[in-house]
């Protein structure tokens, strides 16, 4: 385990196995989870219509927002990337707020980054 993951909340690996365990589940290239001020999670997968492109996080911020959330404690996306998407750290921030941590982990859920959106 790395420092980085050994300083993790239970809160904050909860949230990146949710996004790999969806991740896993729909074949997705990504997996994410946000829990927003209440502490209610919202996972989501990435979208891929023809007419809708949309992350993962992007689209469990989306989720969260539809539920009435007003703000995020963090977010997590599980995906081969080297570093979270500009877009998503810009959703998390607009819904989180400056400084929100975004957790990237690779697709084996051992954490790569962590971000302030």
């Amino acid at each position: 385990m790395s420092d980085a993951a050994a300083e993790l909340g239970p809160e904050d690996k909860k949230i990146i196995t949710l996004a790999r365990s969806v991740r896993a589940r729909n074949g997705v290239p990504e997996g994410a989870a946000v829990r927003d001020e209440m502490g209610r999670t919202y996972v989501a997968g990435t979208v891929g219509l023809e007419s809708l492109r949309l992350s993962a996080l992007q689209t469990a911020v989306a989720m969260a927002v539809a539920s009435g959330a007003k703000g995020l404690e963090a977010a997590a996306v599980v995906s081969g990337a080297e570093a979270p998407a500009e877009g998503d750290v810009a959703a998390v921030r607009e819904l989180g707020g400056a400084g929100t941590p975004v957790l990237l982990a690779g697709p084996d859920g051992v954490l790569r980054s962590t971000t302030p959106a």
